[in-house]
């Protein structure tokens, strides 16, 4: 049985006023989702409390009962679901959405969705792979060999996302399996880490260790020191 050890923190950043980020996860279900929210006024925050919300109550209501697949996809579902329905009811909340990344995990397997561009990364034996792809136009364009990476980091249309939480009446999640390691890391983080940090850094950071807040903070730290133009958030789970 694997034995997990988490944390969270996210921060405001260097430039924003609020924070839209927002994260929830109950360990001892192995569940964990992280949520980037967009939209005027407060309704990014309001957008991304709602689906992180949602997702750790269906999942962690759901335990570790055997179609967990099925049992994410409707979470993700739902969370779209009331998500939109909130903003269809409120003129100031109207057009909010947010990204969502979430990981379930039982047995030494683990489920990851993503909406968005919000990130999954998994760190093992000191090498860092990203196990999600942005739904992002520049992203997107980079898998179509229509810009480099280099030229979509500079991109001046990088912030714009092709699918989220809440803004049309259904969503469709992208699904992917895991098998886990004992001494595996497994990173959620919001794009305020991405657009300021490179992966190589991100790895730099995890491979000096430490127990999974501190690096939480480091890893914030560095946005920040970067410039944190935006708010930055990140969710760590260290398998043993």
């Amino acid at each position: 049985m694997l034995n997990l050890q988490a944390a969270g923190r996210t921060d405001v950043g260097q430039v924003r006023t609020t924070n839209e980020d927002a994260f929830g996860y109950c360990a001892e279900e192995g569940v964990f989702a992280l949520c980037d929210g967009m939209g005027g006024a407060a309704a990014g925050e309001i957008a991304s409390r709602i689906a992180v919300d949602t997702l750790i109550e269906r999942l962690c209501a759901a335990g570790s009962q055997e179609n967990r697949r099925k049992v994410l996809e409707e979470a993700i579902a739902d969370a779209n679901e009331r998500v939109h329905a909130r903003a269809s009811k409120e003129a100031a909340l109207h057009g909010m959405g947010t990204t969502l990344v979430a990981l379930a995990i039982g047995g030494d397997r683990a489920l990851i969705g993503n909406v968005g561009d919000s990130r999954c990364y998994l760190f093992r034996r000191g090498k860092l792979t990203r196990q999600t792809l942005d739904h992002s136009l520049v992203d997107e364009q980079v898998r179509l060999g229509q810009l480099t990476q280099d030229e979509a980091d500079h991109s001046p249309l990088r912030n714009v996302i092709t699918r989220a939480i809440g803004t049309q009446v259904s969503v469709s999640p992208d699904i992917s399996e895991l098998a886990l390691k004992s001494g595996d890391v497994v990173l959620l983080c919001s794009d305020g880490l991405t657009k300021e940090v490179s992966d190589e850094d991100i790895a730099s950071v995890l491979a000096d260790g430490g127990d999974p807040d501190e690096l939480c903070a480091r890893l914030i730290g560095t946005a920040k020191a970067a410039g944190g133009h935006d708010n930055v958030t990140a969710v760590l789970v260290r398998v043993s």
